[in-house]
């Protein structure tokens, strides 16, 4: 690492701790509900929630103008303390993402301004404030589906948001990780790098179906393992709940949980044999520090899904697992960026 270097590392750091955090109070706001508490999007006048009571009485008589209080909670003796609950994630998910915004722009003009950044770095940091742009478009993308007629967000729009954070996270991680490592001289290995590639795809697709999961409250059924029922690999309403086998596999709860449970061997498959494959090579220190690290990780998760699965997703291990992803994640990134670069 540069020693003028430094300070762009630290705030590419500090943006991952944030995308980190952002995701993480994503995760509680839907594992709360609180998804559609605030009902329309202002950039500056929603900064703060609302300061007083008749401010908060206020935004609580729009919502009650909306599908979630007129299908749902109007049955369920919703008062405005349950919704001030609710209204702080939502409000605190938004904070977060301009905090975001302003974390990554303000730094970067001071960057430049100063010449601290190189040509192929200011290219991929504009590439990262267009990211988190779409992000926010993702986010209002995602809660406008739930203010029309059905009272949840579609488990396709939740999923997007939900990936794209992820993925803006693991290129934020790597920006900084050339910029750490800017030798170009190491013991590349073309095979591992491969199956690493391919292994990062396939934990894309289960954090897509996670989403999906998460989505349609598709955890809250067929809560066995390693079979989904009493004798089932797989449940019969995988085939029928939908018109179509391939709609079942998107659309059904039974189909998608199937596909984020089954596909998740895929996953420990794929890095078991990255780290059989890289004992046959002579790897540098990090390159064997990241495969290991992806290795342990990976069970983790593996057994935290099973157990979030069994218990039926209880807050706490529904938000752990999707800690543990992002933590998978990094080590993938890591692991890739050093079998690369």
């Amino acid at each position: 690492m540069k020693k003028e270097n430094k300070s762009v590392i630290i705030w590419l750091l500090s943006g991952c701790v944030l995308l980190f955090l952002m995701v993480v109070v994503g995760g509680i706001t839907r594992l709360t509900n609180s998804g559609l508490s605030m009902t329309d999007w202002h950039l500056v006048t929603d900064t703060f929630p609302p300061l007083t009571e008749a401010k908060w009485n206020e935004a609580f008589e729009q919502y009650k103008k909306f599908p979630e209080y007129q299908k749902i909670n109007i049955h369920n003796d919703f008062q405005l303390s349950d919704y001030k609950f609710i209204y702080f994630w939502e409000w605190f998910h938004r904070f977060i993402g301009r905090i975001i915004g302003l974390v990554f722009f303000v730094p970067f003009v001071y960057f430049l301004i100063r010449k601290k950044l190189d040509r192929p770095t200011i290219n991929k940091c504009i590439v990262l404030l267009a990211m988190g742009g779409f992000q926010g478009f993702l986010g209002w993308f995602m809660v406008r589906s739930g203010l029309i007629d059905n009272p949840d967000v579609s488990h396709f729009r939740l999923s997007l948001h939900l990936t794209f954070a992820f993925i803006t996270f693991a290129y934020t991680l790597w920006v900084a990780l050339d910029l750490i490592y800017p030798e170009r001289n190491i013991y590349k290995i073309i095979p591992l790098r491969n199956i690493a590639r391919i292994a990062l795809v396939a934990l894309l697709i289960q954090i897509i179906y996670g989403g999906f999961v998460a989505g349609l409250n598709a955890g809250l059924i067929h809560n066995h393992w390693p079979l989904m029922s009493d004798g089932q690999f797989i449940h019969d309403s995988v085939f029928i709940e939908q018109s179509t086998l391939v709609k079942n596999l998107i659309e059904g709860k039974s189909g998608v949980q199937f596909v984020h449970r089954t596909f998740a061997y895929v996953v420990v498959a794929l890095i078991l044999f990255l780290y059989y494959k890289g004992t046959q090579f002579s790897l540098t220190r990090n390159q064997s520090k990241g495969i290991n690290v992806l290795l342990v990780f990976v069970f983790i998760q593996f057994l935290l899904g099973v157990f979030t699965l069994l218990y039926s997703v209880p807050l706490a291990l529904g938000l752990i697992h999707q800690i543990m992803a992002f933590f998978l994640l990094s080590a993938m990134t890591y692991t890739l960026h050093r079998l690369s670069k």
